[in-house]
């Protein structure tokens, strides 16, 4: 599935960003308005840093806990990303004035899914949605997004066959386990964080370079 999508999520400098680009990660994710607690999560000056220095070919995601759509619209219109993920309990009402506001930025959607594979959230109220986008909560710490948690995949593949929009998975992919999660599930895009982090903190080069090869060419 060389068409597969690729997000790389939590980027906070240029070098990883480029880095991540250069290796064929067709999505970059900025986390940007913070609510738990996470040294990812970046200021709105650095995230337009990054995007702007990204080839045109690669797009950016506005990945926000923030549950005030004002707030988000003027981060969104500021950096001028692609998507807008929103990872909080946000009003539907809230997500109407976004949609109204930047009709041109998809919106995705998180399913928070329990690591035995329970569906968190009400998928039905989502009104505005492009993409859907599942994901482990951390249920203890109340952590969404980065938890490296793992969850059952026959509920990714469930939504995958059934929902009507592109859906996007994640929750503790890795390179050695990102081909299997394609190869059952046939999503839309794959997302990874904490599965490609170095020692630092940053990306590490060859789990990035690992991760690409094996969501694209599945070997």
């Amino acid at each position: 599935m060389d068409n597969i999508n690729i997000q790389m999520a939590g980027i906070t400098s240029v070098d990883d960003a480029l880095m991540c680009a250069n290796l064929g990660v067709n999505i970059i994710g900025l986390l940007v308005g913070q609510k738990h607690e996470s040294y990812e999560f970046i200021s709105k000056e650095l995230a337009k840093q990054i995007k702007d220095t990204l080839p045109k070919n690669v797009e950016t995601t506005l990945i926000t806990h923030l549950e005030s759509a004002k707030e988000i619209i003027e981060i969104a219109k500021f950096i001028d990303v692609d998507f807008i993920q929103l990872h909080s309990y946000i009003k539907e009402s809230e997500v109407e004035k976004i949609k109204i506001a930047l009709p041109d930025k998809k919106l995705i959607r998180l399913i928070h899914i329990a690591q035995n594979g329970e569906i968190l959230n009400d998928i039905s109220k989502m009104k505005y949605v492009d993409i859907y986008f599942t994901d482990s909560i951390n249920k203890t710490t109340n952590q969404v997004g980065g938890t490296g948690l793992t969850h059952s995949l026959e509920t990714d593949k469930r939504l995958v066959e059934t929902l009507n929009k592109p859906v996007m998975i994640a929750g503790g992919l890795t390179p050695e386990n990102v081909a299997a999660a394609i190869k059952f599930c046939h999503p839309w895009g794959v997302d990874v964080n904490s599965g490609c982090r170095g020692a630092n903190g940053g990306r590490d080069k060859d789990k990035v370079k690992s991760f690409v090869e094996n969501a694209k060419h599945q070997i």
